[in-house]
């Protein structure tokens, strides 16, 4: 018995650390895994999840103040307090005492705002960024599928379970080839990623994740050419580029049949082909930031781009 369990403590992930993994321009040194973490917004949240790192966390935040848990992130949860509702202040993350924060730029922190990885680490928090937001702290290269895999391979190296998470991105790179092997790639759809806004849209640009979903399912987001992330447009050179689909982002008091109700409603608009000929993908936002469900929704543009 006793050799057995020698045998188990030198197999343990515990003995891997020091780890260092690359948090946008930072390399972050963690000692040991963290116990009580805190992930902000739905995207996030599921990441840990998928990962099986419920029992690492202590609480989340930056939901219910703009978004609603679907079922199947509310029973994952279940049992965890909501800190914050929307972005939490560096006074609400010192106070649940977490050793770990998993955020990004635009998602739960702001640039030279009150809450970065350099006003957290005095207070012992170790501050993981998501890769899609890294952007707005320095060079970084257009979106791509490889931003989701990154985040999850690095919080497996945080969290001591390198070997659940390979496992997890291998199964997702074959669930995404085996989705979109027969997309024909020789005329990209033209496709506008509608979020929200009326007098102005807000969208997706280069760096932001739908970028790269949609080049997986066979179309050319038509603000790639945005040197940004998620920014707000004008509606004059979405009608010149002419989409003929139009993505819409599913999320806070506005719902999807609204936005495209608003969309068939305005004349400006009646010359849009995906307008004319009703081609619109609603993608729940947690479908179109970061996560577990970009799969799910490089199905849902494949089905709704080739009819498939």
């Amino acid at each position: 018995m006793k050799a057995l369990l020698a045998l188990l403590l030198l197999s343990t992930p515990a003995l891997a650390f020091p780890v260092t993994v690359k948090s946008c321009n930072r390399d972050v040194t963690f000692d040991a895994a963290p116990t009580r973490a805190i992930a902000n917004d739905v995207n996030l949240i599921e990441m840990m999840l998928a990962l099986g790192l419920r029992d690492r966390m202590v609480g989340y935040t930056g939901v219910s103040g703009w978004k609603t848990l679907d079922p199947e992130l509310r029973e994952g949860i279940a049992e965890l307090p909501e800190l914050s509702a929307k972005y939490p202040s560096r006074e609400v993350l010192a106070g649940a005492e977490p050793d770990f924060f998993f955020a990004g730029w635009n998602y739960g922190m702001t640039v030279g705002g009150e809450v970065t990885p350099e006003t957290l680490e005095p207070l012992g928090i170790k501050t993981y960024e998501l890769t899609e937001s890294c952007i707005f702290v320095g060079p970084k290269a257009k979106s791509s599928m490889q931003d989701m895999y990154n985040d999850l391979l690095n919080l497996g190296t945080i969290f001591g379970v390198e070997e659940r998470a390979t496992a997890l991105v291998d199964g997702y790179k074959a669930k995404l080839a085996e989705i979109t092997a027969k997309v024909d790639r020789t005329a990209p759809l033209r496709v506008f990623v509608y979020d929200s806004g009326e007098e102005t849209p807000f969208t997706a640009g280069a760096y932001a994740i739908p970028t790269a979903l949609i080049e997986a399912a066979g179309g050319r987001n038509i603000m790639d050419d945005l040197d940004k992330s998620w920014a707000t447009v004008a509606w004059e050179p979405v009608i010149e580029r002419n989409p003929q689909v139009i993505v819409i982002v599913n999320y806070g008091d506005v719902t999807a049949d609204q936005k495209i109700a608003f969309l068939e409603a305005n004349p400006a608009f009646a010359s849009i082909d995906a307008v004319k000929n009703d081609r619109y993908v609603v993608l729940e936002y947690v479908e179109a930031t970061p996560g577990p469900r970009n799969i799910r929704a490089v199905e849902k543009l494949v089905a709704g781009f080739w009819g498939n």
